[in-house]
């Protein structure tokens, strides 16, 4: 070790990257705090923003990280991590299975934190979400507010709480979320509940636009993201058009990227793992090479999972126009049974979001995606329905798709199996997911996703040689192995490989609750908060501002 500063790294750490660490602070904090609340001794300390990559000893004292050192640490509870990882806590930014045993699962996948940024909550929800899980769950936890629950509360008149809930307005007869285009008043009004959701802390707007390809217009996207770039926050898009071919999937993500570049304000490209993967992936790394706090996430798998209903599943999209056969690509979660068009229209009929999975991409992308630096893991994990008790051994749960147990240990595995730095796939699993929320000023992100002195100790520990995720397509609820340790808040909470019950030391993610920056719309008079078009945005005279043409534009037009 040295005494060089600890020092930040670029985007994309490997192991180029320069090893920095400050061992004489450290054993100056070592002897001051001994003895620990916890030590984890002889581990392989890696942290992906400075790179360091040694042996260390760790020790933890009153939730956070207070050594790192090579001397040798004494505390009331010992770890010996010989031959294992002691990696950053694993963050999750796509989890919609906001509960105890969804919880159960991804600790045993080594996530510390979730967070259901790509579906939320509604807006008006956003206290009482955080509210009902306030002392009473083992992970840390965090939402966004949500565009498609906002449009079900306006438009329908449904008021649902998360994503479990939000298959009761998929579900039934009312499609005004999905299909209808709002009139001024309507969209106001969809906007202030998102509004009213980012002004209570919610961390993202969130959107299923894909769900909503055809009640969206692009000016509606283009307020949402300037509604949630108004609080420096990010928008989560499952954007338009995924699954598509090549050229449909880049208009999908260059709506978002353009309108994120046009106002300033980050954006997340949800489980961009779809065809046309390369081209998103390469927009994204140009427009962050620009300065654009702008990034994406996938789940390491070829199959993904949705409601049967699902718009780009219709015979029009997903046969004529996308050239798949339901055949062999559609199959039921629960039964195995492969889909006809016949019996697709069938099981609409009668279970309108009835969970499948989706065959879409070949099994060796998998392998490029991990390949791709900058990018973070997240699972997309799909709630199990109904109230499932936490003793529930993991092998008599529902089937569902494997990424909710296994994503983390997966990518971990393919990594191993295929080359990939090791250093590439712990910033894939943590920091690329911290850093960016860093940099908008999240005070939970700027203190997780390092293994440094003073950061919140979520930590995960990890043997590299054997961690696997067990869970499959057929039995998708099999814990991941060879992640013995989880803490969360310093806190132990998977020991030897058992998740404990009853340990709930799981803290918000959120920002502070602060006054309402809305902005609505107006079609009487002009204003800023509008839209005004050019009249000539070129051959003036330099220096001089642009004329406007003062013609009124419906935001739903």
């Amino acid at each position: 070790m040295t005494d060089t500063p600890i020092s930040r790294r670029d985007f994309n750490v490997g192991a180029t990257a320069t090893v920095a660490v400050a061992s004489l602070a450290g054993k100056a904090m070592a002897q001051a705090s001994a003895p620990f609340d916890l030590v984890i001794l002889n581990g392989r300390v890696m942290d992906p923003e400075t790179g360091f990559d040694e042996v260390a000893n760790v020790g933890v004292k009153d939730g956070r990280i207070t050594a790192v050192t090579a001397d040798a640490l004494e505390g009331t509870r010992q770890i010996d991590a010989t031959g294992h990882v002691v990696a950053p806590g694993f963050i999750d930014t796509h989890f919609h299975w906001v509960r105890p045993m969804g919880h159960k699962l991804a600790l045993r996948d080594g996530r510390t934190t979730v967070m259901d940024l790509e579906m939320g909550t509604l807006g008006t929800l956003v206290g009482d979400w955080y509210a009902m899980r306030e002392g009473t769950t083992q992970i840390n936890y965090g939402c966004s507010s949500s565009h498609e629950m906002a449009r079900a509360y306006v438009l329908d008149g449904i008021t649902t709480l998360d994503c479990p809930e939000a298959l009761n307005h998929r579900g039934s007869e009312k499609t005004g979320w999905a299909l209808t285009r709002p009139d001024i008043d309507q969209g106001n009004e969809i906007l202030r509940v998102i509004d009213e959701g980012l002004a209570a802390g919610a961390i993202a707007m969130g959107s299923t636009l894909g769900y909503m390809r055809d009640g969206a217009s692009a000016r509606e996207v283009f307020e949402l993201q300037k509604t949630a770039g108004n609080y420096g926050r990010p928008s989560a898009f499952h954007f338009r058009y995924t699954p598509g071919t090549d050229t449909t999937e880049s208009n999908g993500i260059q709506e978002m990227l353009a309108n994120a570049a046009a106002l300033g304000a980050p954006a997340i490209a949800c489980h961009f793992n779809n065809p046309g993967y390369n081209l998103v992936h390469e927009l994204l790394t140009r427009m962050r090479g620009q300065g654009m706090n702008v990034w994406g996430e996938l789940y390491p798998y070829a199959a993904g999972s949705t409601a049967l209903n699902a718009v780009f599943l219709e015979p029009e999209v997903w046969v004529d126009q996308l050239g798949y056969r339901y055949e062999d690509t559609i199959q039921d979660v629960l039964t195995g049974e492969w889909y006809t068009a016949e019996s697709r229209a069938e099981m609409v009929a009668k279970e309108p979001a009835r969970l499948v999975l989706v065959y879409k991409m070949p099994p060796e992308a998998i392998v490029d995606w991990l390949k791709m630096p900058g990018v973070a893991i997240a699972s997309d994990t799909v709630p199990i329905l109904g109230d499932i008790p936490w003793d529930t051994p993991y092998e008599d749960l529902p089937n569902s798709h494997p990424r909710g147990a296994g994503s983390f240990a997966k990518a971990l595995r393919l990594g191993r199996e295929n080359g990939i730095s090791l250093m590439q796939s712990v910033a894939q699993t943590s920091w690329n997911s911290a850093r960016p929320f860093s940099e908008m000023g999240l005070k939970a992100m700027q203190e997780r996703g390092r293994m440094q002195e003073g950061m919140i100790a979520d930590i995960t520990v990890f043997n590299p040689e054997t961690v696997t995720d067990n869970a499959t397509y057929e039995q998708g609820t099999l814990p991941s192995t060879g992640i013995p340790y989880v803490i969360v808040n310093g806190t132990v909470v998977v020991d030897d490989s058992e998740v404990l019950k009853d340990v709930n030391p799981g803290q918000p993610i959120r920002f502070e609750p602060q006054e309402s920056k809305l902005e609505p719309l107006e079609v009487s008079t002009w204003t800023q908060t509008f839209y005004e078009v050019p009249q000539d945005f070129g051959g003036g005279v330099p220096g001089t501002q642009p004329q406007y043409d003062h013609r009124i534009i419906n935001c739903c037009d």
